[in-house]
């Protein structure tokens, strides 16, 4: 598996748990709107929004890991 479907499935595991921590049902469905359908639009693009700001924030830390990989000198020469 190449290093971008990890990255993906981990994104989309991200954003299943942020969908089910922020499920009415954990408040009681306090926040339950009259609109039924509007709600489930509202889930579905922050689903989808949550898989794209993860994916975005995994592969920024992967880069900054390599960057600050082994190896690595703070004068910003490559050790001979």
């Amino acid at each position: 598996m190449s290093q971008r479907t990890i990255d993906l499935w981990l994104a989309v595991i991200a954003s299943v748990l942020s969908v089910l921590l922020s499920w009415p049902f954990w408040r009681a469905y306090e926040y339950w709107p009259e609109s039924r359908p509007a709600w489930w639009l509202y889930f579905a693009i922050g689903f989808v929004l949550a898989i794209y700001v993860f994916y975005v924030f995994i592969r920024g830390l992967r880069t900054l890991s390599i960057h600050e990989g082994p190896g690595h000198d703070d004068d910003g020469e490559a050790e001979l």
